[in-house]
């Protein structure tokens, strides 16, 4: 039930007709692990904190550092040194006093992604790392859990969803994780900002319809958005036989 201080915070998103007071419930009741507190999952978090998403996990190992801040905008610089978690959980519940965030300071492993993933209806991969990736996509297919994707590099990101309803999943992209040298990492190999906001910002857009069930939801195909040109294009994924 939504109290008054809700239905007035969320009063732009009630009058739309597809969501109303009774999406707006589902978004409370919704529980949502994000996987990574960096670029990605800082604009992914804000805004999913903002639309009211009840409970929100926040899975991070790292602490805040100066190279963060041209992309991490939950962060300051009296945040230096601090857990990304802790301090993103402080900033999306100071933003929105009426939502539960937990945040977890512990590495991904298979072990805790089997303790944890099964607590939430939705995992967001916000990381940029290839092997954290492959254990969320696999931890995902067996506690079977939705898993939107999001991955940016210089001035290009992809997002997707994993998993959705039996759909395909990272490995029907890339069956085996690919060598590490030569293919650096979004962070490792530098990344625009701003497209880190829009492939974060996306992320939660398909969160949300994912909740709602309203649109299309992007499984089976990847957006790929050129920042440069604002052009963007879908390629196509199907399951592995």
């Amino acid at each position: 039930m939504l109290s008054d201080a809700e239905l007035e915070r969320y009063t732009r998103q009630i009058r739309l007709p597809r969501i109303g007071v009774d999406g707006q419930e589902k978004l409370k009741q919704a529980k949502v692990l994000v996987i990574g507190a960096g670029g990605l999952g800082c604009a992914a978090l804000s805004y999913l904190g903002a639309a009211g998403i009840g409970n929100i996990g926040i899975m991070d190992f790292d602490a805040v550092e100066p190279t963060n801040f041209n992309r991490q905008i939950l962060f300051s610089m009296d945040d230096l040194g601090s857990p990304k978690a802790s301090r993103a959980a402080e900033r999306i519940s100071q933003a929105n006093p009426e939502i539960r965030v937990t945040p977890f300071l512990e590495p991904l492993t298979m072990e805790s992604a089997t303790r944890i993933f099964p607590e939430y209806d939705i995992v967001m991969d916000c990381t940029d790392q290839f092997d954290t990736r492959y254990l969320i996509s696999d931890a995902c297919v067996r506690s079977g859990k939705p898993e939107v994707y999001g991955a940016v590099y210089h001035f290009e990101g992809q997002v997707t969803v994993f998993n959705y309803r039996k759909g395909p999943n990272l490995r029907d992209l890339h069956p085996e994780e690919p060598p590490q040298p030569g293919l650096p990492a979004g962070e490792e190999g530098g990344v625009m900002g701003t497209i880190a906001g829009i492939i974060g910002i996306l992320e939660a857009n398909e969160a949300i319809k994912i909740i709602l069930g309203i649109g299309e939801v992007l499984s089976g195909k990847i957006l790929v958005f050129d920042a440069l040109t604002c052009n963007s294009y879908f390629f196509h994924v199907s399951n592995h036989p």
